[in-house]
């Protein structure tokens, strides 16, 4: 004899198989986004930000700037702004103190 599943039984598995396509699909949209910044990283690495000019890398006080070959733009890493003024009190070292 077959047995008919009850409304119960039938709305627990299909909130079962809601959430786990849910799942499925929140992992699809993170593997893209993820696939996307690194596509987005390795085409613009080593680009200037502002006119995606070649970025040219210039020694100043010990560190590697990075400076727009285009724009002459000068560009800072994490970090960068901290050694360059890590000693000085005039303008500079209030553009730290600023962005500190």
């Amino acid at each position: 004899m077959q047995v008919k599943p009850t409304q119960q039984e039938e709305e627990y598995f299909a909130r079962l198989e809601f959430e786990r396509r849910r799942k499925v699909l929140e992992e699809r949209e993170t593997q893209a986004a993820e696939e996307e910044r690194r596509r987005i990283l390795a085409v613009a690495r080593g680009r200037c930000p502002k006119c995606a000019g070649e970025l040219v890398p210039v020694p100043y006080r010990g560190v590697e700037l990075d400076k727009c070959s285009r724009c002459q733009g000068v560009w800072l890493d994490f970090g960068e702004l901290d050694q360059v003024v890590a000693e000085d009190t005039g303008f500079l070292g209030s553009v730290r103190r600023i962005f500190a």
